[in-house]
């Protein structure tokens, strides 16, 4: 049986949640509370499993996954249909490197141990953290926006007209673009491409408002 370590609210884990159901894997949720006891993922059972302590962790046949890109990579090779790459080399690289400019760009820099460092180690007021994470999305999203909205690549979804590793990696960042108060208004071609998302069962069901810790 595949099983995902995960938090509800995590972007990491959320991506891979969506890549999960797009492909129809069923899979059992192991939550990680990310602010319980000081945070489980620090605690030995779980760094067990990641030494990083980092979630989510993707157990599947005696393997365990601790990147989530790694793991979407692995779900496209084990589970070809539905691509999450599809198109030639070109194509795929192209879903690759808008995967990864908001995986490797955006997200670390508003990763939840970042900003505990920002506030704990150097003592960072709250209005200059959330300033801080402003910051780095409104300087990723810009980018993402002028870069898609003149692609011909572009369909209803980051590359055409079914979603993608590039789409499974935007919707969760959106999602945190707006808890942090981001104006979205800036990104049209964007929030067109998440609303085509969040139209299909599988980022429903995969949305943090849906799974069993989120309560």
């Amino acid at each position: 049986m595949t099983t995902l370590f995960g938090y509800f609210r995590s972007s990491a884990s959320y991506r891979v949640r969506i890549a999960l159901n797009l492909k129809g894997v069923a899979y059992d949720t192991a939550p990680v509370h990310l602010l319980n006891q000081g945070g489980e993922q620090f605690l030995p059972a779980f760094t067990q499993l990641n030494p990083h302590s980092l979630v989510p962790v993707l157990a599947d046949e005696g393997r365990h996954l601790t990147q989530s890109l790694a793991m979407l990579e692995y779900l496209e090779e084990r589970y070809p249909m539905p691509s999450l790459l599809p198109g030639d080399a070109g194509q795929r690289a192209h879903i690759r490197e808008l995967a990864l400019a908001i995986a490797c760009e955006i997200h670390p820099l508003n990763n939840l141990r970042v900003l505990r460092y920002l506030k704990h180690e150097l003592g960072v007021e709250e209005e200059q953290k959330n300033a801080w994470i402003q910051h780095w999305i409104k300087l990723g999203f810009a980018a993402l926006e002028q870069q898609l909205a003149g692609d011909t690549r572009r369909g209803h979804f980051c590359v055409g007209d079914a979603p993608t590793m590039a789409d499974c990696c935007l919707v969760p960042q959106m999602f945190n673009a707006r808890r942090f108060e981001v104006d979205m208004a800036p990104y049209p071609t964007l929030c067109a491409i998440e609303d085509a998302c969040n139209a299909l069962p599988a980022f429903q069901q995969a949305h943090p408002s849906q799974q069993p810790d989120a309560a």
